[in-house]
């Protein structure tokens, strides 16, 4: 239990910073993107858009990972709220995964924008706003997974007394408004300020839980 505890607070660590580092590369989780300025970036530096699209793809990897951690460490607890996080955490890595063939397709449509008139980039254009809309549509469903699935693993830390109930309590709230954020934006697009409050209340917990794995797994005799 104690390995598994401090590769699950890695794994929570390591997918802030794959996440953050993707964002150095140009790839954007959540946010809104011009199409233009983005074709006309893949088409100047399409190694960085490369590497960006790898590392988030790790990323996702690393959430597959630390679903399966968590559930060594902690389903003793509750099998029934393991395998909820394990499956809905899981299903949001692989929405993820699945929708980066599509995004990929930035790439085609960026080299040949230079190389076309204003017409027919009107219409790279629109094809590269539909992917980019197409990606934040399927990462609100996923998100959807990742509130489901964090929901549990939360539930059971403040059920069981598995580790400190604050931090427990910190994820079920900041998960339930992260969600709440992520449903009002699936019905209304333009309003995205409760879902971005709700994710930096999930980043704080996030590394407060890995942090806290981490310490505990070394610490603990």
């Amino acid at each position: 239990m104690i390995v598994e505890m401090f590769y699950s607070g890695i794994f929570f660590l390591f997918i802030i910073v794959t996440n953050l580092a993707s964002s150095f590369f140009g790839y954007k989780t959540l946010g809104d993107v011009d199409p233009e300025a983005q074709l006309q970036f893949i088409k100047k530096a399409p190694i960085k858009f490369k590497i960006g699209v790898l590392i988030i793809l790790i990323e996702h990897l690393g959430i597959i990972a630390l679903a399966l951690t968590l559930f060594i460490a902690f389903s003793q607890y509750n099998m029934i709220l393991g395998i909820v996080w394990c499956i809905f955490r899981i299903g949001e890595a692989m929405i993820q995964i699945y929708d980066k063939k599509n995004y990929w397709g930035l790439l085609n449509l960026a080299t040949i924008y230079s190389d076309t008139s204003d017409t027919e980039k009107s219409g790279l254009i629109d094809s590269s706003r539909n992917i980019l809309k197409t990606k934040e549509f399927r990462f609100a469903i996923a998100q959807i997974l990742f509130c489901i699935g964090t929901l549990a693993y939360s539930s059971l830390f403040v059920i069981y007394g598995a580790l400190p109930s604050i931090i427990g309590w910190l994820g079920i709230i900041s998960s339930s408004i992260y969600g709440i954020g992520d449903i009002i934006f699936l019905k209304k697009s333009k309003s995205k300020i409760i879902w971005s409050l709700g994710g930096l209340l999930v980043l704080i917990f996030e590394i407060t839980l890995g942090g806290w794995l981490i310490y505990a797994s070394l610490t603990i005799p």
